[in-house]
Protein backbone atom coordinates (compact mmCIF):
# COMPACT_ATOMS: atom_id res chain seq x y z
CA UNK A 1 0.00 0.00 0.00
CA UNK A 2 1.06 3.02 -0.95
CA UNK A 3 2.37 5.15 2.56
CA UNK A 4 1.10 8.64 1.16
CA UNK A 5 -2.75 6.67 1.10
CA UNK A 6 -3.44 7.47 4.65
CA UNK A 7 -3.41 11.22 3.31
CA UNK A 8 -6.38 10.83 1.35
CA UNK A 9 -8.76 8.29 2.96
CA UNK A 10 -10.92 6.54 -0.28
CA UNK A 11 -13.90 8.22 0.99
CA UNK A 12 -12.00 11.43 -0.14
CA UNK A 13 -10.72 10.15 -3.12
CA UNK A 14 -14.01 9.74 -4.85
CA UNK A 15 -15.09 13.36 -6.72
CA UNK A 16 -16.29 14.20 -3.46
CA UNK A 17 -14.15 17.59 -3.52
CA UNK A 18 -12.59 19.02 -6.55
CA UNK A 19 -8.97 18.71 -7.39
CA UNK A 20 -7.87 21.76 -5.71
CA UNK A 21 -9.20 20.78 -2.67
CA UNK A 22 -7.91 17.50 -2.62
CA UNK A 23 -4.38 18.79 -2.75
CA UNK A 24 -4.51 21.53 -0.23
CA UNK A 25 -3.11 18.97 2.71
CA UNK A 26 -0.35 18.54 1.12
CA UNK A 27 0.84 21.95 -0.42
CA UNK A 28 2.71 22.60 2.44
CA UNK A 29 5.15 20.25 2.52
CA UNK A 30 5.26 20.87 -1.44
CA UNK A 31 6.44 24.27 -0.45
CA UNK A 32 8.70 23.86 1.87
CA UNK A 33 11.01 21.78 -0.99
CA UNK A 34 10.35 23.81 -3.22
CA UNK A 35 13.83 25.13 -3.34
CA UNK A 36 15.37 21.23 -2.49
CA UNK A 37 13.36 20.58 -5.16
CA UNK A 38 15.40 23.58 -7.53
CA UNK A 39 18.85 22.02 -6.26
CA UNK A 40 18.07 18.81 -7.19
CA UNK A 41 16.77 19.47 -10.50
CA UNK A 42 14.03 17.36 -10.08
CA UNK A 43 10.29 16.93 -8.66
CA UNK A 44 11.25 14.30 -5.83
CA UNK A 45 9.13 11.23 -5.97
CA UNK A 46 7.56 11.74 -2.80
CA UNK A 47 5.75 14.63 -4.32
CA UNK A 48 4.70 12.54 -7.21
CA UNK A 49 3.00 9.95 -4.49
CA UNK A 50 1.88 12.38 -2.69
CA UNK A 51 -0.37 14.00 -5.98
CA UNK A 52 -1.39 10.63 -6.85
CA UNK A 53 -2.99 9.92 -4.03
CA UNK A 54 -4.96 12.82 -4.71
CA UNK A 55 -6.00 11.84 -7.96
CA UNK A 56 -3.91 14.72 -9.99
CA UNK A 57 -3.15 12.08 -12.86
CA UNK A 58 -6.17 10.89 -13.12
CA UNK A 59 -8.71 14.24 -13.89
CA UNK A 60 -8.44 13.97 -17.35
CA UNK A 61 -7.46 10.39 -17.83
CA UNK A 62 -10.12 8.10 -19.49
CA UNK A 63 -12.76 6.49 -16.97
CA UNK A 64 -12.47 3.20 -18.89
CA UNK A 65 -8.48 3.23 -17.28
CA UNK A 66 -9.81 4.51 -13.93
CA UNK A 67 -9.82 7.84 -14.44
CA UNK A 68 -12.21 10.56 -13.88
CA UNK A 69 -12.97 11.87 -16.96
CA UNK A 70 -13.53 15.06 -15.68
CA UNK A 71 -12.70 18.72 -16.84
CA UNK A 72 -9.59 20.34 -18.16
CA UNK A 73 -10.32 23.43 -16.41
CA UNK A 74 -10.55 21.49 -12.69
CA UNK A 75 -6.83 20.22 -13.98
CA UNK A 76 -6.14 23.84 -14.56
CA UNK A 77 -7.13 25.46 -11.53
CA UNK A 78 -5.60 22.83 -9.06
CA UNK A 79 -2.14 23.23 -11.48
CA UNK A 80 -2.01 27.06 -10.50
CA UNK A 81 -2.67 26.56 -6.40
CA UNK A 82 -0.31 23.74 -6.70
CA UNK A 83 2.79 26.03 -8.40
CA UNK A 84 2.03 28.45 -6.04
CA UNK A 85 3.59 26.32 -3.92
CA UNK A 86 6.60 25.47 -6.17
CA UNK A 87 6.30 26.00 -9.42
CA UNK A 88 8.35 23.52 -11.25
CA UNK A 89 6.71 20.64 -9.49
CA UNK A 90 3.53 22.56 -11.30
CA UNK A 91 5.06 22.34 -14.42
CA UNK A 92 5.70 18.74 -14.05
CA UNK A 93 2.84 17.70 -12.68
CA UNK A 94 0.60 19.69 -15.25
CA UNK A 95 2.46 17.83 -18.24
CA UNK A 96 2.31 14.52 -16.68
CA UNK A 97 -1.47 14.49 -15.98
CA UNK A 98 -2.25 16.47 -19.45
CA UNK A 99 -0.73 13.38 -21.00
CA UNK A 100 -2.87 11.42 -19.54
CA UNK A 101 -5.49 13.20 -21.79
CA UNK A 102 -2.88 13.12 -24.62
CA UNK A 103 -2.16 9.53 -24.52
CA UNK A 104 -6.34 8.54 -24.67
CA UNK A 105 -5.93 10.62 -28.55
CA UNK A 106 -3.42 7.37 -29.48
CA UNK A 107 -4.81 4.41 -30.81
CA UNK A 108 -6.97 1.81 -28.53
CA UNK A 109 -3.79 -0.63 -28.79
CA UNK A 110 -1.45 2.07 -27.24
CA UNK A 111 -3.80 3.29 -24.77
CA UNK A 112 -4.15 -0.77 -23.69
CA UNK A 113 -0.73 -1.19 -23.80
CA UNK A 114 0.22 1.47 -21.66
CA UNK A 115 -2.23 1.68 -19.29
CA UNK A 116 -2.94 -1.89 -19.40
CA UNK A 117 0.46 -3.55 -17.79
CA UNK A 118 0.89 -0.15 -15.28
CA UNK A 119 -2.32 2.09 -14.88
CA UNK A 120 -0.90 4.30 -13.26
CA UNK A 121 2.13 5.04 -15.57
CA UNK A 122 3.17 8.71 -16.57
CA UNK A 123 4.41 9.83 -19.85
CA UNK A 124 7.03 12.58 -20.51
CA UNK A 125 7.40 14.54 -23.44
CA UNK A 126 9.58 16.16 -26.01
CA UNK A 127 7.62 17.96 -28.36
CA UNK A 128 10.14 19.84 -31.33
CA UNK A 129 10.42 17.57 -34.15
CA UNK A 130 14.00 18.49 -35.19
CA UNK A 131 15.06 14.61 -35.74
CA UNK A 132 13.49 12.21 -38.60
CA UNK A 133 12.21 8.84 -38.12
CA UNK A 134 13.33 6.05 -40.73
CA UNK A 135 10.90 4.42 -42.29
CA UNK A 136 11.39 0.46 -41.62
CA UNK A 137 9.16 -2.87 -42.09
CA UNK A 138 6.26 -2.45 -39.40
CA UNK A 139 7.14 1.41 -37.91
CA UNK A 140 9.98 3.98 -37.38
CA UNK A 141 13.27 3.64 -35.73
CA UNK A 142 14.72 6.82 -33.64
CA UNK A 143 17.89 7.66 -33.08
CA UNK A 144 19.28 11.04 -31.26
CA UNK A 145 18.27 13.46 -28.81
CA UNK A 146 15.14 14.73 -27.59
CA UNK A 147 15.39 17.85 -25.47
CA UNK A 148 13.44 19.66 -22.71
CA UNK A 149 12.10 16.36 -21.39
CA UNK A 150 10.44 17.45 -18.36
CA UNK A 151 9.36 15.21 -15.35
CA UNK A 152 11.20 12.58 -17.57
CA UNK A 153 12.67 10.94 -14.06
CA UNK A 154 8.78 10.60 -12.90
CA UNK A 155 7.99 8.86 -15.73
CA UNK A 156 7.64 5.40 -17.22
CA UNK A 157 7.32 6.84 -21.11
CA UNK A 158 7.68 9.52 -23.09
CA UNK A 159 6.36 11.07 -26.17
CA UNK A 160 9.20 12.13 -28.94
CA UNK A 161 8.22 13.89 -31.72
CA UNK A 162 9.96 13.58 -35.09
CA UNK A 163 9.53 13.44 -38.70
CA UNK A 164 7.51 10.79 -40.72
CA UNK A 165 8.86 10.49 -43.86
CA UNK A 166 6.20 10.14 -46.50
CA UNK A 167 5.13 6.39 -47.61
CA UNK A 168 4.31 7.00 -51.10
CA UNK A 169 3.95 9.15 -54.07
CA UNK A 170 2.57 12.24 -53.36
CA UNK A 171 2.98 12.46 -49.75
CA UNK A 172 4.36 14.99 -47.48
CA UNK A 173 6.73 14.66 -44.52
CA UNK A 174 4.51 15.04 -41.25
CA UNK A 175 5.71 15.77 -37.29
CA UNK A 176 4.38 13.21 -34.97
CA UNK A 177 4.81 12.07 -31.71
CA UNK A 178 6.11 8.20 -31.36
CA UNK A 179 5.91 6.99 -27.45
CA UNK A 180 8.78 4.89 -26.19
CA UNK A 181 9.12 3.25 -23.30
CA UNK A 182 11.47 4.44 -20.56
CA UNK A 183 13.49 1.30 -21.10
CA UNK A 184 14.21 2.39 -24.39
CA UNK A 185 16.31 5.79 -23.71
CA UNK A 186 18.51 7.11 -21.14
CA UNK A 187 18.65 10.25 -19.67
CA UNK A 188 21.38 13.13 -20.25
CA UNK A 189 21.92 15.41 -17.66
CA UNK A 190 21.66 18.58 -19.99
CA UNK A 191 19.54 20.59 -17.31
CA UNK A 192 21.39 23.43 -15.68
CA UNK A 193 19.15 26.75 -15.75
CA UNK A 194 17.95 29.48 -13.60
CA UNK A 195 14.30 29.26 -13.85
CA UNK A 196 11.88 25.85 -13.56
CA UNK A 197 15.00 24.18 -12.36
CA UNK A 198 13.37 21.68 -10.23
CA UNK A 199 11.95 20.17 -13.59
CA UNK A 200 14.28 18.06 -14.91
CA UNK A 201 13.60 18.84 -18.20
CA UNK A 202 17.19 17.11 -19.44
CA UNK A 203 17.12 14.99 -22.74
CA UNK A 204 16.07 11.73 -24.01
CA UNK A 205 18.96 9.61 -25.59
CA UNK A 206 17.51 7.25 -27.92
CA UNK A 207 19.94 4.40 -30.05
CA UNK A 208 18.42 2.72 -33.15
CA UNK A 209 14.93 2.41 -31.16
CA UNK A 210 12.20 0.37 -32.59
CA UNK A 211 8.73 1.91 -32.70
CA UNK A 212 5.28 0.24 -34.68
CA UNK A 213 3.66 2.01 -36.90
CA UNK A 214 0.39 2.34 -34.48
CA UNK A 215 2.28 3.98 -32.02
CA UNK A 216 2.31 7.56 -33.13
CA UNK A 217 -0.40 10.45 -33.16
CA UNK A 218 0.25 12.71 -35.66
CA UNK A 219 0.91 16.49 -35.21
CA UNK A 220 -1.88 17.45 -37.80
CA UNK A 221 -4.58 14.71 -36.03
CA UNK A 222 -3.76 15.93 -32.77
CA UNK A 223 -3.38 19.84 -33.67
CA UNK A 224 -7.27 19.30 -35.23
CA UNK A 225 -8.51 17.46 -32.57
CA UNK A 226 -9.76 14.69 -34.73
CA UNK A 227 -7.92 11.93 -33.63
CA UNK A 228 -7.86 7.83 -33.67
CA UNK A 229 -7.59 7.34 -29.56
CA UNK A 230 -10.76 10.59 -29.30
CA UNK A 231 -13.25 8.80 -31.90
CA UNK A 232 -13.58 6.41 -29.05
CA UNK A 233 -14.79 8.87 -26.77
CA UNK A 234 -17.82 11.04 -26.66
CA UNK A 235 -20.26 13.00 -24.58
CA UNK A 236 -18.01 15.50 -22.96
CA UNK A 237 -15.89 17.05 -25.37
CA UNK A 238 -12.48 16.39 -23.09
CA UNK A 239 -10.95 14.11 -25.67
CA UNK A 240 -11.82 15.71 -28.36
CA UNK A 241 -10.03 19.25 -27.71
CA UNK A 242 -7.15 19.94 -29.82
CA UNK A 243 -3.55 19.74 -28.30
CA UNK A 244 -2.99 23.39 -28.66
CA UNK A 245 -6.30 24.41 -27.20
CA UNK A 246 -5.62 21.92 -24.23
CA UNK A 247 -1.65 21.45 -22.88
CA UNK A 248 -0.63 24.64 -23.01
CA UNK A 249 -3.33 25.73 -20.51
CA UNK A 250 -1.39 23.64 -17.89
CA UNK A 251 2.06 25.50 -19.13
CA UNK A 252 0.58 28.62 -18.36
CA UNK A 253 -1.40 27.95 -15.16
CA UNK A 254 2.31 27.25 -14.04
CA UNK A 255 3.57 30.99 -14.46
CA UNK A 256 0.01 32.23 -12.86
CA UNK A 257 0.75 30.03 -9.82
CA UNK A 258 3.96 31.39 -9.72
CA UNK A 259 2.75 34.93 -9.34
CA UNK A 260 -0.04 33.59 -6.98
CA UNK A 261 2.58 32.47 -4.99
CA UNK A 262 5.38 35.37 -4.96
CA UNK A 263 2.22 37.41 -4.52
CA UNK A 264 1.20 35.45 -1.22
CA UNK A 265 4.79 35.19 0.23
CA UNK A 266 5.51 38.92 -0.74
CA UNK A 267 2.52 39.90 1.71
CA UNK A 268 4.28 38.02 4.49
CA UNK A 269 7.22 39.12 4.33
CA UNK A 270 6.31 43.00 3.97
CA UNK A 271 3.70 43.23 6.88
CA UNK A 272 6.39 42.54 9.37
CA UNK A 273 9.68 44.49 7.46
CA UNK A 274 11.02 47.93 8.55
CA UNK A 275 13.48 49.86 7.04
CA UNK A 276 17.00 49.96 7.52
CA UNK A 277 18.64 51.63 4.89
CA UNK A 278 19.77 55.19 5.15
CA UNK A 279 18.14 56.63 2.56
CA UNK A 280 14.36 55.60 3.32
CA UNK A 281 15.19 56.40 7.17
CA UNK A 282 15.07 53.66 9.96
CA UNK A 283 12.28 51.72 11.45
CA UNK A 284 9.47 52.96 8.95
CA UNK A 285 6.45 50.36 7.90
CA UNK A 286 7.81 49.01 4.37
CA UNK A 287 3.59 48.10 4.10
CA UNK A 288 3.11 52.22 4.50
CA UNK A 289 5.19 53.01 1.19
CA UNK A 290 1.91 54.01 -0.92
CA UNK A 291 4.72 52.70 -3.89
CA UNK A 292 4.45 49.21 -2.03
CA UNK A 293 0.53 48.99 -1.85
CA UNK A 294 0.98 50.27 -5.38
CA UNK A 295 3.41 46.93 -6.55
CA UNK A 296 0.77 44.85 -4.45
CA UNK A 297 -2.32 45.86 -5.77
CA UNK A 298 -1.03 45.68 -9.49
CA UNK A 299 0.28 42.49 -9.09
CA UNK A 300 -2.67 41.09 -7.24
CA UNK A 301 -5.01 42.59 -9.92
CA UNK A 302 -2.27 40.72 -12.64
CA UNK A 303 -2.71 37.84 -11.17
CA UNK A 304 -6.56 37.78 -10.45
CA UNK A 305 -6.88 38.78 -14.50
CA UNK A 306 -4.61 35.98 -15.43
CA UNK A 307 -6.80 33.06 -13.89
CA UNK A 308 -10.36 34.18 -14.51
CA UNK A 309 -8.59 34.13 -18.94
CA UNK A 310 -6.98 30.61 -18.79
CA UNK A 311 -10.11 29.40 -16.31
CA UNK A 312 -12.70 31.10 -19.02
CA UNK A 313 -11.38 29.91 -22.29
CA UNK A 314 -10.01 26.41 -21.26
CA UNK A 315 -13.81 25.54 -20.22
CA UNK A 316 -14.75 27.27 -23.44
CA UNK A 317 -12.55 24.71 -25.33
CA UNK A 318 -13.92 22.02 -23.94
CA UNK A 319 -17.77 22.98 -24.04
CA UNK A 320 -16.63 23.87 -28.47
CA UNK A 321 -15.10 19.82 -28.59
CA UNK A 322 -18.61 19.05 -26.99
CA UNK A 323 -20.63 21.15 -29.27
CA UNK A 324 -18.97 19.42 -32.30
CA UNK A 325 -19.44 15.82 -30.68
CA UNK A 326 -23.14 16.82 -30.60
CA UNK A 327 -23.06 17.86 -34.40
CA UNK A 328 -24.49 21.46 -33.10
CA UNK A 329 -20.95 23.32 -33.18
CA UNK A 330 -17.37 23.35 -35.08
CA UNK A 331 -14.01 24.45 -33.87
CA UNK A 332 -12.42 27.57 -36.12
CA UNK A 333 -9.45 29.13 -36.64
CA UNK A 334 -10.50 32.17 -34.39
CA UNK A 335 -11.65 29.59 -31.57
CA UNK A 336 -7.77 28.04 -31.49
CA UNK A 337 -5.79 31.12 -31.76
CA UNK A 338 -7.88 33.20 -29.30
CA UNK A 339 -7.10 29.95 -27.01
CA UNK A 340 -3.11 30.37 -28.11
CA UNK A 341 -4.09 34.26 -26.94
CA UNK A 342 -4.95 33.68 -23.71
CA UNK A 343 -2.59 31.18 -23.13
CA UNK A 344 0.05 33.65 -23.65
CA UNK A 345 -1.38 36.77 -22.29
CA UNK A 346 -2.13 35.20 -19.27
CA UNK A 347 2.09 34.32 -18.81
CA UNK A 348 2.83 38.47 -19.49
CA UNK A 349 0.14 39.20 -17.12
CA UNK A 350 2.31 36.65 -14.70
CA UNK A 351 5.31 38.36 -15.50
CA UNK A 352 4.25 42.05 -14.87
CA UNK A 353 3.25 40.77 -11.25
CA UNK A 354 6.27 39.07 -10.45
CA UNK A 355 8.10 41.74 -11.84
CA UNK A 356 6.33 44.53 -9.55
CA UNK A 357 7.07 42.58 -6.59
CA UNK A 358 10.77 41.45 -7.06
CA UNK A 359 11.91 44.81 -8.15
CA UNK A 360 10.91 46.12 -4.41
CA UNK A 361 12.43 42.76 -2.10
CA UNK A 362 15.83 44.76 -1.45
CA UNK A 363 18.85 42.79 -0.10
CA UNK A 364 16.99 40.33 0.90
CA UNK A 365 15.64 39.46 -2.35
CA UNK A 366 19.07 38.47 -3.97
CA UNK A 367 18.90 35.52 -2.10
CA UNK A 368 18.06 32.51 -3.70
CA UNK A 369 16.41 30.99 -1.28
CA UNK A 370 13.92 34.04 -1.46
CA UNK A 371 9.96 32.49 -3.06
CA UNK A 372 9.93 35.57 -4.91
CA UNK A 373 12.44 35.53 -6.28
CA UNK A 374 12.58 32.20 -7.19
CA UNK A 375 9.10 32.66 -8.79
CA UNK A 376 10.22 35.51 -10.38
CA UNK A 377 13.06 33.09 -12.20
CA UNK A 378 10.33 30.56 -12.48
CA UNK A 379 7.32 32.77 -14.48
CA UNK A 380 10.77 33.99 -16.55
CA UNK A 381 11.35 30.65 -17.76
CA UNK A 382 7.51 29.47 -18.57
CA UNK A 383 7.61 32.92 -20.53
CA UNK A 384 10.48 31.64 -22.65
CA UNK A 385 8.68 29.05 -23.98
CA UNK A 386 7.66 28.94 -27.66
CA UNK A 387 4.21 28.41 -26.76
CA UNK A 388 3.96 30.77 -23.77
CA UNK A 389 6.14 33.78 -25.61
CA UNK A 390 4.04 36.96 -25.74
CA UNK A 391 6.31 37.96 -28.53
CA UNK A 392 5.53 34.91 -30.93
CA UNK A 393 2.04 34.46 -29.75
CA UNK A 394 1.00 37.97 -29.88
CA UNK A 395 2.47 38.72 -33.39
CA UNK A 396 -0.22 35.41 -34.78
CA UNK A 397 -2.83 37.10 -33.21
CA UNK A 398 -2.45 40.39 -34.11
CA UNK A 399 -2.19 38.70 -37.74
CA UNK A 400 -5.45 36.83 -37.52
CA UNK A 401 -7.16 40.05 -35.91
CA UNK A 402 -5.53 42.05 -39.53
CA UNK A 403 -7.02 39.56 -41.80
CA UNK A 404 -3.45 38.50 -42.15
CA UNK A 405 -2.53 34.24 -42.22
CA UNK A 406 -1.38 33.89 -39.21
CA UNK A 407 1.76 32.23 -38.70
CA UNK A 408 2.83 30.24 -35.99
CA UNK A 409 1.74 27.23 -33.85
CA UNK A 410 -2.26 26.74 -33.17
Amino acid sequence: MNNTAALFPASARVKTACLTDRIASVLDEIRAGARDTEKSGRVPARSIDLLRSAGYFDIVKPARFGGDEGSFAELVDANIELSSACASTGWVAGLLSAHQWLLAMFDERVQQEVWGSDPDALLCGSYAPVRLADRVEGGFRLSGDWAFASGCENAQWALCAAIIPPNGEGERPVPAFLLVPASDYTIAETWDVVGLAGTGSKSLILKDVFVPEYRILSFPDATSGRTPGGRGYKGIGLFNIPLLMGVPFCLGSAAVGAAKGALDSYIDQIGTRVTRGAVAGGNNKIAEFPTIQLRVAEASASVDAAREIILRDIARAQQLAQAREDGTGEITENDRILARRSQSFAVSLALRAVEALNASTGGLGLQMSNPVQRAWRDANAVGRHISMNWDAVGTMAGQQLLGLPPKGQF
